[in-house]
């Protein structure tokens, strides 16, 4: 995938985040593609081409994806899957996302200790705009936004405190592709291996470590997220936790939703979180035929 492609992808993540909010509203309807594109106003070719250059499959193809019953066999998946990347390891250090991600945690005193240089840039992604930073230990930043802002910008200056900061677009939209074509089921984890960058308590570094272990095209519940951790009883403490993650995607807090099977919060809007669950499950059943 080019960064042609995905600019193109942003420049139409508008219109695919108000039809993903319309099939999530109507999703026991399972609406045709006529119903869809009269709401939005746009052709049903339009509508079929757009959703094909994005994921790959039909609008009605993906509203199999959003489903409460597809998100509950994801949870079924998943705890068996997790339990046996657990036991194996794949959550270590350096073992992550197939060995393809890794990370290292910096305490707030190294922080002070060193002369952090921290690069950061906005760009565009499948999921719209996105705001990532970096430094030469790895990415330390990933958020989506809908336009570049000042309030994301001092976010980052204020957990970082004592960095020097300089930016650069032009970098960050060739840290942005590296990512989403890394991530995609159709070239899987061709370039080199991504390194992640954290600052956060033991706990939520725990947590975080956690949601790592969790495959693309699955999902876990908080409460299952608990248990992996080794505090059954501490769901809101890991929501918390959850919540408080800065490397969005990479680090996949997307992937936690409720035993219910709803989808839940997400700090960067529920629909983006639909979009981007829905865009990983569907390139995976894409790739596994």
């Amino acid at each position: 995938m080019t960064q042609c492609d995905y600019s193109e992808q942003h420049v139409h993540y508008q219109l695919i985040e108000r039809a993903i909010h319309y099939l999530c509203e109507h999703v026991s309807e399972q609406p045709e593609l006529s119903v869809l594109s009269d709401y939005l106003g746009v052709s049903e070719h339009h509508l079929q081409r757009i959703f094909s250059r994005w994921v790959g499959v039909s609008p009605k193809r993906f509203t199999q994806f959003l489903t409460k019953e597809y998100a509950k066999q994801a949870l079924a998946r998943s705890r068996s899957n997790l339990d046996t990347a657990l036991e194996i390891g794949l959550s270590g250090p350096g073992r992550l996302h197939d060995l393809m991600v890794s990370c290292e945690a910096m305490t707030p005193g190294e922080l002070k200790s060193l002369d952090l240089v921290i690069s950061f840039g906005y760009g565009h992604s499948p999921f719209g705009c996105t705001y990532i930073a970096w430094t030469e230990r790895g990415i330390c930043h990933l958020i989506f936004c809908d336009q570049p802002n000042h309030d994301d910008e001092q976010e980052l200056f204020d957990r970082w405190k004592g960095a020097s900061f300089e930016q650069n677009n032009l970098s960050a939209q060739d840290y942005i592709d590296r990512v989403f074509v890394n991530s995609s089921s159709e070239k899987p984890f061709s370039e080199k291996p991504i390194h992640l960058l954290l600052q956060g308590t033991n706990f939520q570094l725990k947590v975080w470590e956690a949601l790592l272990a969790v495959g693309e095209g699955e999902l876990t519940s908080y409460s299952q997220l608990a248990e992996r951790v080794g505090s059954p009883k501490a769901s809101r403490a890991v929501g918390t936790a959850v919540a408080s993650n800065k490397i969005g995607f990479l680090i996949p807090c997307h992937r936690v939703i409720r035993e219910t099977g709803e989808i839940g919060n997400y700090r960067w809007g529920a629909k983006r979180k639909a979009a981007i669950q829905g865009w990983e499950a569907a390139r995976l059943n894409k790739a596994r035929g």
